[in-house]
């Protein structure tokens, strides 16, 4: 009977801490801290085209304290399952000009003011970024986390804020 007992115990020892290490990692994910893969040509030239991994945090974001230039994730407002890596260009009642077609040599400027409770954000490949140019300002509430520091690739691994 001893060595059941101890076996047992040492099973229910285990089981707690592989808990509690879940725990850690569903709060690290869900409210502080979650990994980025980002690709593609939106980002252009400050985010390259092969995949990147960065850290993005949550906590910025929750308690309103993005600004002008961060990089911050977000959901699409036309499709919720897609995940958008942008520039954020303009808070609430900021007013935002910017070239409506750049792809048509028009250079037609257009100013719309940011409403209530909204932010801009834009790539920063004016020529192929599927950002607020096009689908306008989105709500705040669509953005989930503020890009900071680089994983991969390992040569610009480090601090991202602003760059």
């Amino acid at each position: 009977m001893g060595p059941l007992r101890t076996a047992i115990k040492e099973a229910c020892e285990k089981t707690v801490s592989v808990v509690k290490f879940l725990c850690v990692l569903h709060v690290m994910k869900n409210y502080l801290v979650n990994p980025v893969m980002t690709y593609g040509p939106s980002m252009l030239p400050t985010i390259d085209l092969t995949p990147n991994i960065f850290l993005a945090e949550k906590i910025s974001t929750r308690y309103g304290k993005v600004a002008h230039g961060d990089i911050v994730v977000h959901r699409s407002p036309h499709n919720p399952s897609k995940i958008f890596t942008k520039r954020l260009i303009g808070l609430e009642g900021d007013s935002i000009t910017y070239v409506s077609d750049p792809d048509n040599g028009d250079d037609k400027l257009e100013t719309v003011v940011v409403p209530k409770g909204h932010v801009w954000v834009q790539g920063d490949n004016k020529y192929n970024s599927n950002d607020s140019r096009n689908f306008g300002p989105i709500p705040y509430g669509l953005i989930e986390s503020k890009i900071f520091w680089r994983v991969w690739p390992l040569k610009g691994f480090g601090s991202f804020e602003k760059k």
